[in-house]
């Protein structure tokens, strides 16, 4: 039994089905797109450096619904993933993609215990007994058809498809002046490692005989066992080389080029050479990972939870500690301001530093400096004394 197998179970008879009627004309269908952006290395380094950080995101769930799931999910979302591999490869589709499809996995009862990323080759909306439902055709021609309600879709870029973000075709100007630049560069290389010369012919000039010269020349120079060594007879005058600079690359061209892409993709210099600390990290985290944590949250919370357990607070949440993404002074700073007047416990304070908590619970003491007290503290001592 395969992959799919393990997924989406057995194979079963596709249900009967018809075109589902969005409001717009626009056909509500998912083709992945192949436009290779992944392959552009700096493009690449853009949407990995998003993904280490969402890899970051905590699991949670809220609520007393569905424990047996939570329980079955709270150590790894699937039998092939932990979950900070879930949340990068989630990351990578919803970026490259900018359609993220969440399948869960069932149990003999046809209860969720597990999640997988799927990345379907097309998707299409389809109508079974008026329901809208999604069928997958993958890459090795396998089809499944998952009821709508049943899967986690997380979009970007929507606009004229009711259900399916666009295509990332607005970055193509963008790819085709990398690939032109990139292309530039080795042809450069090649004809700068390239030696060339020129010569005349001091007796020679008809087509007939010029051919024969240049003929005679490539033998005896470049061919095996010619050593190498370019040797001219008295027939040549006027011999130069013809000398090939390497491509270079305008570098402000080249930082318009990359800020294409950065800010296409929310993401700058800073974060991808993880030299970001303090505000530019906490910026980072609240214009990119934070809005998709949130987006990945509601997508799988609508999935397994009926609409009765939502409104009673059941909620799969996606976090990450933002204190995390402070630089190191303000976090001394935050434990010395906060930690001296009994806000956190000491092992809320080791969290900061990224140390583990102290055993036998004695890290959920809350310190306190001596000299502090409660401002109504003399108030009620002076209506005592009265």
């Amino acid at each position: 039994m395969g992959l799919f197998e393990s997924i989406f179970g057995r194979k079963k008879a596709e249900p009967q089905s018809v075109g589902y009627q969005t409001l717009t004309a626009y056909q509500p269908a998912f083709r992945t797109w192949g436009g290779q952006i992944y392959e552009s290395d700096l493009v690449r380094s853009a949407v990995d450096a998003i993904a280490r950080h969402a890899a970051k995101l905590q699991y949670s769930v809220q609520g007393t619904a569905r424990q047996k799931m939570y329980t079955a999910t709270k150590a790894a979302p699937n039998p092939w993933m932990t979950w900070s591999q879930f949340m990068e490869r989630c990351s990578n589709i919803y970026e490259i993609q900018n359609n993220l499809f969440i399948v869960p996995l069932l149990d003999e009862y046809g209860e969720v215990a597990g999640f997988f990323p799927a990345l379907p080759s097309e998707c299409e909306v389809i109508d079974v007994d008026g329901q809208p439902w999604l069928k997958f055709t993958f890459i090795r021609g396998q089809k499944k058809s998952v009821p709508l309600s049943r899967v986690g879709l997380v979009v970007k870029h929507q606009l004229r498809d009711d259900f399916f973000g666009e295509k990332n075709t607005a970055l193509n100007a963008t790819m085709e002046l990398i690939s032109m630049v990139n292309q530039g560069i080795e042809e450069g290389v090649k004809n700068s490692a390239t030696f060339r010369f020129m010569a005349q012919l001091t007796s020679k000039t008809f087509d007939e005989d010029l051919r024969r010269e240049r003929e005679r020349f490539d033998k005896n120079n470049f061919q095996q066992g010619s050593g190498g060594l370019l040797l001219f007879g008295n027939q040549f005058s006027n011999i130069q080389q013809i000398r090939q600079d390497g491509y270079k690359v305008d570098p402000e061209q080249m930082k318009l080029i990359q800020a294409s892409v950065m800010d296409f993709f929310g993401v700058g210099a800073k974060v991808i050479r993880n030299e970001a600390v303090g505000d530019d990290l906490d910026a980072f985290f609240n214009g990119k990972i934070e809005p998709f944590a949130i987006k990945l949250s509601d997508a799988m919370t609508r999935m397994v939870f009926t609409q009765r357990e939502i409104n009673g607070g059941n909620r799969i949440v996606f976090t990450s500690n933002r204190l995390q993404y402070m630089a190191v002074g303000s976090k001394i700073q935050m434990a010395q301001q906060l930690g001296d007047r009994g806000i956190l416990t000491i092992d809320e304070i080791r969290e900061l530093f990224n140390y583990a908590p102290l055993p036998d619970g004695t890290g959920e003491h809350i310190p306190i400096r001596g000299e502090y007290y409660f401002a109504d503290e003399g108030k009620e001592e002076e209506s005592n004394d009265e």
